[in-house]
């Protein structure tokens, strides 16, 4: 399959919106960068100065560095004095830990939602699992994380536990910043995405036993696919 990179317009690119309406500007820069981290677009390892940013970004150099300072508070980049910012490098066995905590916390969180979770609210959450699918189907990566971050909140949310999806929250941004795009031009990141309705049908059927399934091969994904680099 053929780079999506490539074909990419040279244009400065918008500022989209992640994970919601934003309410301030910096805010907006900041989901625009955090965007660029998860697509791919700013490689890992590498260091981007403000003004670089703000040019590519084609936004005032100011918002940009405010922007990525709150990154730095998420530990997706490193600040470099007199020269800018690094993007985090996550090694093997970050990636193993985030994993694994993320196995602790929502597989169990989500086969206990079988039980107790509103049909109406599980429901709710088909069209955000849809958007992922249409997503995935036009390599759109932001529209997937954006889609996919809100799904798998929203449904963490049903179990009451603010605190629960604040962590999960993190996590997400810590291990999904690497191998979108290599999943999305093999083809494979549709396949991922098909497992949303597949766990909503689950829930709905109350099928504990399948909710435990699907949730384990989809963390699989996380850390055998979508992270890999």
């Amino acid at each position: 399959m053929a780079d999506r990179r490539s074909s990419a317009p040279s244009a400065a690119p918008v500022l989209p919106t992640l994970g919601g309406k934003r309410s301030s500007y910096r805010e907006r820069v900041a989901d625009a960068l955090r965007a660029a981290l998860i697509a791919g677009e700013l490689r890992a390892g590498e260091v981007y100065s403000a003004p670089t940013l703000a040019a590519r970004f084609g936004v005032s150099a100011t918002p940009v560095r405010e922007a990525m300072l709150d990154l730095a508070k998420e530990g997706l980049v490193d600040t470099v004095p007199n020269k800018g910012f690094r993007v985090t490098v996550v090694s093997e066995r970050q990636l193993d830990e985030y994993t694994h905590i993320r196995s602790l916390v929502e597989i169990p969180t989500t086969v206990g939602l079988a039980a107790t979770a509103d049909p109406v609210s599980l429901d709710a959450l088909r069209p955000a699992a849809r958007e992922i699918v249409t997503a995935a189907a036009a390599g759109d990566l932001i529209a997937y994380v954006e889609a996919d971050t809100r799904f798998h909140l929203g449904l963490l949310a049903l179990a009451g536990n603010a605190h629960l999806v604040e962590v999960v929250g993190d996590l997400r941004k810590r291990s999904r910043l690497y191998g979108l795009n290599a999943l999305a031009e093999s083809g494979r990141l549709e396949a991922s995405a098909e497992e949303h309705l597949e766990l909503l049908d689950a829930l709905l059927a109350r099928d504990e036993a399948a909710v435990r399934e699907v949730m384990t091969r989809h963390l699989g994904h996380v850390r055998g696919l979508w992270a890999a680099h």
